[in-house]
């Protein structure tokens, strides 16, 4: 079993998942991406689609990142603004 990540959802990807945070086993962060997929559907996934992902304060795009049991990853979709 995986261990636990905290998922914090900002902006637009707040919007799509319908909470501000939760907890999810995972164990790289492409397993977190189908599970939170899976958990809350169809327009979540639209909008990971241009997310970018800081990991412990670090941003990646790379799937493949194996997650820290306790990480804390924030999805981040692009910030308009000026």
């Amino acid at each position: 079993m995986a261990d636990l990540v905290t998922v914090r959802y900002f902006a637009g990807a707040r919007a799509a998942s319908g909470v501000d945070a939760e907890s999810c086993a995972a164990g790289t962060l492409e397993e977190l991406v189908g599970r939170i997929v899976e958990a809350h559907g169809e327009r979540l996934e639209r909008v990971l689609t241009a997310c970018s992902f800081l990991v412990d304060g670090t941003q990646t795009r790379d799937r493949t990142l194996q997650l820290s049991p306790g990480a804390v990853v924030d999805v981040l979709p692009p910030f308009a603004g000026g």
